[in-house]
């Protein structure tokens, strides 16, 4: 009796280690948009809130490393510390609003060419690693469908590039910038700016939170 006693109480103590060790950590890198990602209602909650509705929280951990104002260069900086540090499985890497937003807002942003090279050389930090990663285009800096928002041309540009990188690399993408546009052009008739997907033309409210939460999860899921 006594023998099975000591073994029950190593048994239970290796199980919840065992089980622990079987969940996929997910670090989310970016900007405000995920930086708000991690309150009640954001994205990377509700991501969460999804994984648990289909029956598969136990084989994941999510977490949120946004901070406002980055560029695809300030991840690239803060990478080591704020992610390869976590030992995450999959990253999941969303930005490009600010590169192209701050060039009309505060006269800086990032050139085109310098886009692709930090980004290119972020992903490649992160696999040579042993993380997964898994891209995301910038969604929206205005909610008009008529493409008559001031950062369109920048925003399907950089977008095309991610597009066409995640596709030469085979890495998991999530088209956001599409997505927001299909359901804008179908859920937004009066061609408004904002209040369909974003609170102020950039950051997400709850439909737009709830819906980036589902298309990431469509990805992150199928990965292997």
């Amino acid at each position: 009796m006594l023998r099975f006693l000591l073994i029950l109480i190593v048994a239970v103590p290796l199980a919840a280690v065992d089980a622990s060790a079987q969940k996929r950590r997910v670090v989310f890198f970016g900007d405000s948009i995920t930086e708000l990602g991690v309150k009640t209602g954001g994205y990377v909650t509700r991501i969460g809130e999804i994984a648990r509705e289909d029956g598969k929280s136990d084989g994941f951990e999510f977490i949120g490393s946004g901070i406002g104002g980055n560029k695809v260069y300030d991840l690239y900086l803060r990478v080591d510390e704020d992610v390869i540090k976590k030992s995450p499985d999959i990253v999941v890497i969303f930005v490009g609003v600010n590169d192209v937003w701050h060039k009309r807002l505060l006269g800086t942003g990032t050139d085109f060419d310098k886009f692709g090279k930090f980004y290119e050389a972020l992903v490649k930090k992160l696999e040579a690693a042993g993380i997964k990663v898994v891209v995301c285009t910038p969604a929206v800096i205005g909610e008009r469908t008529d493409f008559s928002n001031d950062s369109d041309g920048d925003l399907n540009l950089y977008s095309g590039w991610i597009r066409g990188f995640a596709a030469r690399n085979s890495i998991g993408l999530v088209d956001l910038r599409k997505v927001f546009l299909d359901h804008n052009l179908k859920n937004n008739p009066e061609n408004k700016a904002s209040g369909i997907l974003t609170t102020d033309r950039v950051h997400l409210n709850a439909t737009g939170n709830d819906l980036v939460a589902r298309e990431m999860w469509m990805v992150l899921k199928e990965v292997k």
